[in-house]
């Protein structure tokens, strides 16, 4: 797969469909890569999109510099549109990919056709959420992600019955804590944008599964009901924190009719 220099990054990036389809930008949360999208490019494709699937700063294969933020990273999206030669993309991301992209659907708004959420929100941690996540990030700074603290974020990420986490927790062992810093500072220091979220008004859909860990399921409905412009939310049952990753079947049939509808 290729990379593109970006904004003073070199970001590996999957580029999978016709050139000139429309094209559809995919995000990924943290701890994760471009990846955690498997389930949804061919189906994509095949619905004649252009998928653009990318490892964001601090993941998979792409080298960057330190620190930065989701404003950087959502720069970071418009400038692969740029290098790519796509002027206005749907942009969907889980997590932190949401983070980043409704960040760039309010620094450039006529860019931005649509969004597609998946566990995400627009605000921050609370007092006690932070705490309790710098206490497991500190934790796994010593002890490493196998065992206990592997199945700490194993139940953070995934509902109960994900059958494919053992992929994942390969890749975090692989990865030691130390070098995630950068990526967790950017994490833990977000800045809020509730109060500006009503400024988004193209369409999106919102996906939340219903046993998410990581963000409750009230903050993902609140921001797809602060949101502008026409918005759809689903809740996909038995989903943790990474809806279209452990539940394909459900995520990916309302997602294409969504798509379909914005023609």
């Amino acid at each position: 797969m290729p990379f593109a220099m970006v904004n003073g990054q070199n970001i590996h990036y999957q580029d999978s469909g016709e050139p000139n389809s429309p094209a559809i930008v995919l995000s990924h949360g943290f701890t994760m890569g471009h990846e955690m999208w498997e389930h949804q490019v061919t189906p994509l494709v095949e619905a004649g999109w252009r998928v653009i699937a990318h490892d964001e700063r601090g993941w998979g294969q792409t080298t960057f510099t330190e620190p930065f933020d989701y404003w950087d990273l959502a720069a970071d999206v418009l400038g692969l549109m740029d290098h790519l030669g796509i002027s206005e993309a749907v942009l969907a991301g889980m997590s932190q990919g949401g983070f980043l992209s409704l960040r760039a659907a309010l620094a450039a708004p006529e860019r931005v056709r649509a969004l597609v959420l998946v566990d995400t929100e627009a605000g921050v941690f609370s007092e006690e959420g932070r705490a309790g996540f710098q206490a497991l990030f500190d934790a796994a700074l010593t002890l490493g992600l196998s065992g206990d603290m592997g199945d700490a974020l194993q139940m953070v990420l995934f509902g109960p019955d994900f059958a494919d986490a053992r992929y994942w927790r390969g890749k975090w062992t692989a990865k030691p804590p130390s070098q995630w810093i950068a990526a967790k500072e950017c994490l833990f220091e977000r800045d809020s944008i509730v109060d500006r979220i009503g400024e988004i008004t193209c369409p999106s859909i919102t996906f939340h599964g219903d046993v998410d860990m990581g963000i409750d399921i009230a903050q993902g409905r609140e921001l797809a009901e602060g949101l502008g412009g026409p918005s759809t939310f689903v809740v996909v049952p038995g989903a943790g924190h990474s809806a279209n990753l452990e539940k394909p079947e459900v995520v990916n049939p309302a997602l294409l009719e969504f798509l379909a509808s914005l023609d």
